[in-house]
């Protein structure tokens, strides 16, 4: 893994910056797995603060009344296809629900790449990375 540069990862609703199409905000949508399973909803994206592209979705689930969910970051790579108010992704609930636990005080370099990891992609910052077909432009 790289490590001349630290990344960070800061959240869309955090910066300056929107997507350069409004119809490409997918913020609040509906996110089901591979077999149209509920995981969740967007509640941000996170965008890395040197290129400016979105990297993860944060995909908030459970609680009540907005009260106690969980958050979990999944890879804009893992998206297979956008609808109005759905994003599909390419994994399953149960491997969504044992990703690593996000705590956005602990993340770093290492917990990035792990997630990729487990999600079975290539990580941004790796030669050879080709960014995903559903690409968002700040």
């Amino acid at each position: 893994m790289e490590t001349s540069a630290k990344r960070t990862l800061v959240g869309l609703k955090d910066s300056q910056l929107t997507t350069s199409d409004s119809a490409e905000d997918i913020r609040s949508r509906k996110v089901v797995d591979a077999a149209g399973e509920d995981i969740g909803e967007i509640d941000d994206l996170l965008i890395d603060d040197q290129e400016k592209k979105v990297r993860f979705l944060r995909v908030a689930s459970g609680g009540f009344l907005g009260m106690g969910k969980d958050k979990v970051l999944i890879p804009v790579e893992a998206i297979k296809k956008i609808e109005d108010d759905v994003v599909h992704v390419d994994q399953t609930r149960e491997r969504i629900a044992g990703a690593p636990n996000y705590n956005p005080e602990l993340v770093d370099d290492l917990y990035y790449g792990g997630l990729y990891g487990y999600y079975g992609f290539q990580p941004y910052w790796t030669a050879g990375y080709v960014y995903p077909p559903y690409s968002f432009y700040l």
